[in-house]
């Protein structure tokens, strides 16, 4: 299963997300959800480093799945714009009916 972590502040601002395991939907090259998360989750790190001045930190372990992504400071607009709709694909995949028990989100204030 896929756990990801949503990190945010008592003013709803973005601090980062943790991103771990493997869906295990089907077979490594094969699995749907596991591309359809690392592609959502790829491309708002690629979109946040090159269309936005944000400091982050990102931290990822192909091998266990894991990725540890941060703010060095509260997002900009864009930025948090980018992991909304990020949350959102991810969200989406979660409440489909045969995709949920692939993963599982929570969201913790920090």
């Amino acid at each position: 299963m896929i756990k990801v972590t949503i990190y945010k502040t008592c003013g709803h601002e973005y601090t980062g997300f943790d991103l771990a395991g493997h869906a295990g939907f089907d077979e490594s090259g094969r699995d749907i959800v596991c591309a359809a998360v690392s592609a959502l989750v790829i491309t708002t790190i690629n979109s946040i480093e090159r269309f936005t001045d944000d400091e982050t930190s990102c931290i990822s372990d192909e091998e266990t799945g894991r990725i540890e992504f941060r703010f060095s400071r509260i997002p900009s607009h864009d930025a948090s714009l980018l992991l909304d709709s990020m949350v959102l694909g991810l969200e989406q995949i979660e409440d489909s009916s045969e995709y949920e028990p692939y993963i599982d989100m929570i969201f913790k204030e920090v």
